[in-house]
């Protein structure tokens, strides 16, 4: 049963899209310029403030170079 909130998963996501960010030498307003967004939407998600969608999460990995199938977050 999939429950409505998932604290944990969401905890992996977020880890990992910081990671991905920073390996791709980005900081958060050169990404935010990519998603042609406000750097606080992106500090905001990383943060855990905010959670993504699953277009954002690929809007996200595409930015940063990297195949949304690609990512370990352990689900």
């Amino acid at each position: 049963m999939l429950r409505k909130h998932r604290p944990e998963e969401y905890e992996r996501l977020r880890l990992e899209l910081l990671k991905m960010r920073k390996k791709a030498n980005l900081s958060q307003v050169q990404l935010a310029d990519k998603l042609k967004v406000r750097q606080q939407f992106v500090s905001k998600y990383e943060t855990g403030e905010r959670n993504l969608d699953f277009v954002e999460v690929c809007l996200v990995c595409k930015a940063c170079g990297v195949d949304v199938g690609s990512l370990k977050i352990g689900l």
